[in-house]
């Protein structure tokens, strides 16, 4: 399927690495490490939120190695490493959160190595239920808001806070759109252009991520395609650190649809539009608890995320789960047990294939698709 302009062009921003990313915009850059971050306050504040989702296969390890031990997820080395190789020049801190302990650890790690960057630590609600939850995310939210006043010696606005918050809402509302589009009709969007189409969102300001969003929405409808006998697949564990482009195009080839996955979960992470109102840090915070996704960083007991997962399957007429979890990364693996468990139970098909950001070669992991995928279409 021959390639669109808009896709290029998210090809070109990826390649380019987060180097031109920091010099794209006057504001400043303001890491985010995967996989949710309160955009909208950075943007607020004068600052470019950009992910810090590690290096891809882009740099060797030298530095990093030496300050973890050797079992942690490799997109945790690589985001260190850039650092150490001074590739972050002109970013002025970066934002971690409780998603894991390496999550939790590495912002201590930069705060050390790092000392005149802005390191700031969010502590999302460990459990979503409960009526103070709200009350305290917004007051975690304004003391990050504090935090950024004191280093940047300005106030942050409210009406600056909702300004940054329609400008988000435009993407996501886009990104949601060329989904829906993707679970339609799969064979017109291959899930590689779709990941570089989100993921180049990571690194430009939402205005221009939106342009290129518009513009291939409008090619993707303009294709002439036609559908092929393949299995409708949902990628599930993929939450954090992001595959290699050739691991997408490895299953595809196999023989799978990509119907719906969790990729670059933190910029999808609303299922709606972030509701505008007199007090937008509250919008932000109440979309968080009550529109976000299922994911296995959070937990919500009134809805469970292996539960959800067998929704997205039926919503999206998958046929199978792929479950995608980065090596050694703890929150997906653990949740691998709760989630085959349910698959076994809900007689829904599945497989696991592990990856790392630096993967290369991908023959045994197509040999193992292919076998999977034979097995559901001819058995």
């Amino acid at each position: 399927m021959e390639s669109t302009p808009a896709v290029e062009q998210a090809r070109a921003v990826l390649t380019g690495g987060l180097g031109p990313a920091l010099k794209r915009s006057d504001a400043p850059a303001f890491g985010c490490f995967p996989v949710y971050s309160p955009f909208e306050l950075f943007r607020a504040a004068g600052l470019l939120p950009v992910g810090l989702m590690g290096a891809g296969g882009q740099i060797d390890i030298v530095h990093a190695d030496a300050r973890f031990q050797s079992f942690v997820c490799s997109i945790a080395k690589s985001s260190l490493e850039l650092a150490f190789q001074k590739r972050l020049q002109g970013m002025e801190g970066a934002v971690f959160h409780s998603i894991c302990d390496v999550a939790r650890n590495l912002a201590s790690v930069f705060k050390r190595n790092f000392p005149a960057m802005h390191i700031e630590y969010i502590h999302l609600p460990q459990n979503s239920a409960g009526p103070e939850v709200e009350d305290y995310l917004v007051s975690e939210y304004r003391r990050v808001m504090a935090g950024l006043e004191a280093r940047l010696g300005r106030r942050v606005e409210d009406a600056a806070v909702s300004a940054a918050i329609r400008e988000y809402n435009r993407p996501r509302r886009l990104m949601r759109e060329l989904y829906a589009m993707r679970t339609k009709e799969p064979e017109r969007i291959n899930s590689s252009e779709l990941f570089m189409l989100v993921r180049a969102g990571t690194m430009l300001p939402p205005d221009e991520h939106s342009r290129i969003l518009e513009a291939a929405k409008l090619e993707f409808a303009a294709r002439k395609t036609k559908r092929m006998d393949r299995v409708r697949v949902v990628i599930e564990g993929a939450f954090c650190e992001q595959p290699p482009v050739g691991l997408l195009e490895t299953l595809e080839g196999a023989g799978c649809y990509l119907v719906e996955d969790d990729f670059c979960a933190g910029w999808r992470w609303f299922t709606q539009d972030v509701p505008e109102g007199p007090d937008p840090v509250r919008q932000l915070a109440r979309a968080w608890l009550e529109n976000g996704r299922a994911t296995s960083t959070r937990f919500d007991p009134e809805r469970p995320r292996h539960k959800a997962l067998v929704r997205r399957v039926r919503e999206t007429g998958a046929q199978a789960v792929i479950f995608m979890p980065a090596k050694f990364c703890e929150p997906a693996l653990f949740d691998y047990v709760l989630y085959r468990r349910e698959m076994e139970k809900e007689n829904i098909p599945h497989l696991m294939v592990e990856f790392e950001e630096k993967m290369w070669t991908f023959e045994r992991t197509r040999g193992e698709v292919e076998t999977f995928v034979e097995s559901l279409l001819f058995d």
